[in-house]
């Protein structure tokens, strides 16, 4: 049975808990192989990383969260702590001071650092929604944690995956473009832009995004098999609903 990566998550923190970095490493090694990794993930396996003297991959995994989520002061604060250690004392004061910009920000009446937490909190009820079969629920949710943390591109990511699983083609759309202008190397958001123009009718607007992407990542097999699924077919999925209504209207 596959385990979902949030499962392999909650898995990876008991280990941290118990100070098995190196088991935490490799639950999370795992989940970033399935590449759907989010912010919490990576941060996790930075700190890991740092407790069992890998700084250098510390650094690297505490970046891949901070990519995603460019306020989450955890990241922020750990990776500081990281570079002093490495003895980049300039480098660590400069996170440092990022880190206290976000606690000063308010967003939607909260400082910062508040509005994250309870952003990490609705996501984290979603995401309890979700896996007991409330859809529209966890979308709610994340559609809460967003409005608290607009930044955080892999809520927002989750998001428009659930919105296509709810046959909401055009909002997961407008989530997934937010992604690719605002972090290009989200490639994982580019593959799901495309498959949500194909599934909103728009085969042209997908091969552009895919055969971009796929000039970018050739080794995913993800996009070959999506550009094979418009090369078998010239007409899109709404296209398509379209022939088939006027054929039973003709048989009729």
């Amino acid at each position: 049975m596959d385990v979902s990566p949030e499962h392999l998550v909650e898995q990876a923190n008991e280990r941290f808990q118990l100070q098995d970095y190196y088991g935490a490493i490799h639950l999370l090694e795992e989940v970033i192989a399935t590449g759907r990794a989010f912010a919490d993930a990576h941060h996790l396996l930075g700190l890991s990383y740092s407790l069992a003297g890998q700084p250098d991959k510390a650094l690297e995994q505490l970046d891949r969260a901070l990519a995603l989520n460019p306020n989450y002061i955890e990241a922020l604060i750990h990776r500081a702590l990281v570079l002093n250690e490495l003895g980049r004392e300039e480098e660590a004061n400069a996170m440092l001071r990022r880190a206290r910009q976000v606690t000063t920000e308010r967003r939607g009446g909260f400082h910062g650092h508040v509005a994250a937490k309870l952003a990490n909190q609705h996501a984290a009820l979603g995401q309890a929604y979700l896996e007991a079969g409330g859809l529209n629920e966890a979308i709610a949710q994340y559609e809460a944690a967003l409005a608290l943390g607009p930044g955080f591109h892999d809520l927002r990511y989750k998001l428009g995956r659930m919105l296509l699983e709810a046959g909401r083609a055009l909002d997961a759309h407008e989530h997934f473009q937010i992604i690719v202008r605002e972090r290009p190397s989200f490639l994982d958001a580019a593959a799901m832009l495309g498959l949500a123009c194909y599934l909103a009718g728009d085969g042209l607007a997908a091969r552009a995004v895919w055969e971009e992407l796929h000039a970018r990542r050739p080794e995913d097999p993800r996009v070959e098999a999506y550009l094979a699924l418009l090369s078998r077919s010239d007409v899109s999925p709404m296209a398509a609903a379209g022939a088939k209504s006027e054929r039973k209207k003709k048989k009729k």
